[in-house]
């Protein structure tokens, strides 16, 4: 295995104190947005094996089936699929959706066979692939996920009471859902901008108004208003609306697959990727906002956000999600306890994200007090293993294990652990 040295993304949403508090480190007085663990060409993780600190995108590059497994390039490629990250929210980011794998690969081909260059702002698909996301809150964390019910929306745009908002809540009660949906964020998104800005201005002194008096929308009126402060005039302040707002408690989490409308609003949390860099934007955002491509890729479907909690399978607390490019789960280390053998069939990063958690390397499935079985977290034990290298794992440190090395954890702490599903 091999400690990871990562690089932080000074984005402007970033929080200026939540990943140095994690890290135990002075806050810098600057953003510091996200952490990146992995392989991805934008800043990918370095490791030293002896010579020096190289890029883990490089060692992956030189022998592939070595770190990743034969599986593991068989079924995404010689690369590392997934990207775990560290992100930090400040701020709202902006509100997007990601393509499907069909809709990445197609729009991708169109802007190479016209010749948009790679770099250019107006570039929609960065690469050909999809990038569904999983978000695990480890402190209280507030976002966007998915349509409200088009009732629901119009009882919230009503309840703003703002003249310029009647036409929207008249579609959402008398079109049906799809059909409501699709005509109201389109509206929004094609609006005259100084008509728009001015709508948005009267609802965000409405939505304020109505936070501080409480009552059932109060929190969401309250985000509302939030986002109308960081974006005045922005339409995406209303089409944020139309979306369900989320609460996440730590330990919760929100899976966002393609289509599906979204905004991290404040908070910390571990996130969990495909390596893909295809954002389509809804608005929040001084970006380019290609509103026929989003409407193309957006699916018009209302839903509930879908928080997940994780399902305890042998002792490994696993987030549930139906993509093959990474799996996300974690392990609670308790004083102790019998180390625990970590499966060894796939690629892995693992991440400490309280206390502190020791790692070693096992050679042989021989030695006694080292737990295995038929699944993770069993507790037969396994006799005469031999125990290779060990580290030592505090909050905001990861390590990468190519496929085939075996490792056990034991500690007092919190581990997660990105991988692909076998």
């Amino acid at each position: 295995m091999d400690r990871l040295a990562n690089t932080v993304r000074p984005y402007a949403w970033g929080s200026t104190t939540a990943l140095p508090e994690l890290l135990g480190t002075a806050p810098t007085g600057e953003p510091q947005a996200e952490m990146w663990m992995g392989a991805h060409p934008g800043a990918p993780s370095r490791i030293d094996r002896g010579a020096g600190p190289v890029s883990l995108a490089e060692v992956i590059d030189a022998a592939p089936e070595a770190e990743l497994g034969a599986d593991t390039v068989r079924a995404f490629g010689p690369r590392l699929p997934f990207l775990l990250k560290l992100l930090a929210a400040g701020s709202p980011l902006s509100l997007q959706v990601h393509p499907d794998l069909a809709q990445a690969q197609e729009g991708f081909a169109d802007e190479e066979r016209r010749g948009v260059p790679i770099d250019a702002a107006h570039r929609n698909y960065k690469d050909a692939n999809h990038k569904p996301e999983l978000i695990v809150a480890l402190t209280p964390f507030d976002g966007l996920c998915g349509f409200r019910h088009p009732a629901q929306a119009a009882d919230l745009l009503e309840g703003l009471d703002v003249d310029d908002l009647k036409p929207y809540v008249d579609v959402l009660r008398a079109s049906p859902e799809e059909d409501a949906l699709r005509e109201v964020l389109t509206a929004v998104l094609s609006a005259e901008q100084h008509a728009i800005a001015t709508t948005v201005e009267r609802a965000a002194v409405a939505a304020d108004q109505l936070a501080a008096k409480g009552g059932p929308h109060a929190d969401a009126y309250a985000a509302y208003a939030v986002l109308a402060h960081h974006y005045p005039g922005d339409p995406g302040v209303l089409a944020a609306m139309l979306l369900n707002h989320v609460q996440l408690q730590p330990g919760e989490a929100l899976f966002l697959g393609a289509g599906i409308p979204h905004a991290y609003l404040g908070g910390l949390g571990v996130e969990l990727m495909a390596n893909s860099d295809n954002v389509l934007r809804c608005g929040l955002t001084p970006k380019h906002v290609d509103v026929p491509e989003l409407l193309r890729v957006v699916r018009f479907e209302a839903r509930d956000a879908g928080v997940l909690r994780p399902e305890d399978v042998d002792g490994e607390e696993v987030y549930e999600t139906p993509i093959d490019e990474f799996r996300l789960s974690r392990f609670a280390a308790a004083p102790g306890a019998a180390p625990r053998l970590l499966p060894s069939r796939t690629p892995q990063v693992l991440l400490c994200t309280a206390g502190v958690v020791e790692l070693r390397e096992v050679g042989t499935e021989a030695g006694a007090g080292v737990s295995t079985g038929a699944g993770v977290g069993a507790t037969a034990a396994v006799a005469g293993a031999g125990a290779g290298a060990g580290l030592t794992l505090t909050p905001g440190e990861s390590v990468f294990v190519p496929a085939g090395e075996r490792i056990t954890l034991c500690g007092d702490g919190m581990l997660f652990r990105a991988t692909v599903v076998a």
